[in-house]
């Protein structure tokens, strides 16, 4: 059962994100956001590779609070790097988009 006061989190940070950047950003977009904050070179222009590797590292970003991953390193394009310290739990769909969108509330918590 989803905790009602998660999903009002949810829908209260899906409003501020739509004012801020425009509505209708799912989950994967929202993370492409955080994986261009973390990298800090502002909007640029990405390949299709290069989208993969963002949410990559927002997905490690946002995971890193939970014991997943560590920063370990940034490289000389100034991509961050992360060393995985626990394999993820098998965690049926909605329960994995959960846990991304909890992880997702905890890092906007901290800058919003």
């Amino acid at each position: 059962m989803i905790d009602k006061s998660f999903e009002e989190k949810w829908k209260e940070l899906e409003v501020k994100i739509a004012t801020d950047f425009g509505g209708g950003l799912d989950v994967q977009g929202i993370l492409f956001l955080i994986g261009v904050q973390e990298l800090g070179k502002g909007p640029q222009d990405f390949s299709k590779d290069q989208k993969i590797d963002v949410i990559h590292v927002a997905i490690c970003r946002v995971l890193e609070p939970f014991g997943f991953y560590t920063l370990s390193h940034s490289d000389q394009d100034g991509w961050p790097h992360y060393e995985s310290l626990k394999p993820l739990p098998n965690l049926k769909p909605g329960e994995q988009l959960k846990l991304m969108k909890q992880a997702i509330l905890d890092y906007f918590g901290k800058i919003y």
